[in-house]
């Protein structure tokens, strides 16, 4: 059963940065595509980023030029680097494949506050 540990996060002001990193306790990354979701409080959990095995990414809008996605095939650990990061970023951030289909981690908390 692959298990995934996300890890990472933390209280930041607006404007700040965070790097997130998840590790998954099988092979992954060069079979499935990976992703980044998040849950805000009394909110869906909604897809954040994505990367294909081969490399290409993709973004929500809300994130697009503040937010990388990457892969560390070597370390089975997929990154997210979040910059210029705002209130409205605070969630829990979990790791998984775009369309889950793993059992979800315990998450990592992302506190946007002054």
């Amino acid at each position: 059963q692959v298990q995934l540990v996300e890890s990472g996060g933390g209280l930041v002001q607006p404007g700040g940065s965070l790097r997130l990193s998840c590790a998954a306790s099988g092979r992954l990354f060069s079979i499935y595509n990976m992703a980044w979701h998040r849950q805000a409080p009394a909110k869906q959990r909604e897809l954040v980023a994505s990367i294909t095995s081969g490399g290409g990414t993709n973004y929500a809008e809300s994130v697009k030029g503040r937010f990388t996605i990457s892969t560390d095939n070597a370390k089975n650990t997929v990154y997210l680097q979040m910059n210029s990061l705002k209130p409205e970023d605070t969630a829990v951030y979990y790791c998984n494949t775009p369309n889950p289909i793993f059992h979800w981690g315990q998450g990592t908390q992302v506190t946007v506050s002054s």
